[in-house]
């Protein structure tokens, strides 16, 4: 197994493209800290791994807060004696164009989805320094490469998670740590429920393998970014979007 005697602290674990990644790194011999804002989705997932045979943690954290995130590394220190692998997928949207756009939601999508994995980010590394290995995989998106209409706030913290990986990359590498981003691109999840299925089909016809990503299409580009075949991979945004160009 890939991940044999690895602890993964993935964000967002609760559902969506997180449950998935949950699933799939426990199957393959992680303990996975199932980090969400929602408690009960949170512990259903763990759930799910423990009766299938694994380990996992389900806490509670508001990724907008470094007091939380803190306190969930705390916990899944105690729980598992250290973590090596972070996964910084939580997120949100709230789209407008610029003209309705409110501040209240810029600074909600900057918070989680910017802030979010500054916190955790920084909550988890000094254990990771401590012991010289550290996998590190933030999610950025496809809109925050090309740009999306409707989405200043969201794009604005999708391109700053690039810079982010970047610096990172440069910063912990000495010290035995890789950072790397995943741009997904469309996938099917509830965050596109609410787009209109012409919009979805339009969606499709722009992307060369002809369909949405699927959860599973991004679980396990983190799969790889988060095992040690990706040893010498630093500093990179890995697209998964079905070959689309804008």
């Amino acid at each position: 197994m890939r991940l044999q005697n690895k602890t993964a602290l993935i964000t967002g674990a609760g559902q969506g493209i997180g449950k998935t990644t949950a699933l799939l790194f426990a199957r393959e011999g992680a303990n996975v800290i199932v980090a969400d804002i929602n408690e009960e989705h949170a512990r259903a997932a763990a759930a799910e791994i423990t009766a299938a045979g694994g380990k996992a943690l389900a806490v509670k954290v508001n990724v907008a807060s470094l007091k939380e995130c803190e306190a969930a590394v705390a916990s899944g220190i105690a729980a598992f004696g250290g973590i090596q692998i972070l996964v910084n997928n939580a997120g949100i949207t709230r789209d407008a164009t610029l003209a309705k756009m409110t501040e209240e939601q810029f600074d909600q999508v900057i918070s989680v989805n910017l802030k979010g994995v500054f916190n955790m980010t920084k909550a988890v590394t000094p254990g990771m320094v401590e012991k010289g290995y550290g996998k590190i995989v933030n999610t950025s998106s496809v809109v925050g490469i090309y740009g999306n209409f409707g989405q200043t706030n969201y794009v604005a913290a999708k391109s700053g998670v690039i810079g982010m990986t970047k610096v990172w990359a440069r910063e912990f590498g000495r010290k035995g740590i890789t950072v790397n981003a995943v741009a997904p691109g469309f996938i099917a999840t509830d965050m596109l429920a609410t787009v209109p299925e012409k919009v979805i089909n339009g969606i499709k016809e722009r992307t060369p393998l002809q369909r949405l990503g699927d959860p599973i299409d991004i679980a396990n580009a983190y799969l790889f970014l988060s095992s040690d075949e990706s040893a010498f991979v630093s500093g990179i945004v890995l697209s998964v979007d079905g070959g689309m160009t804008w």
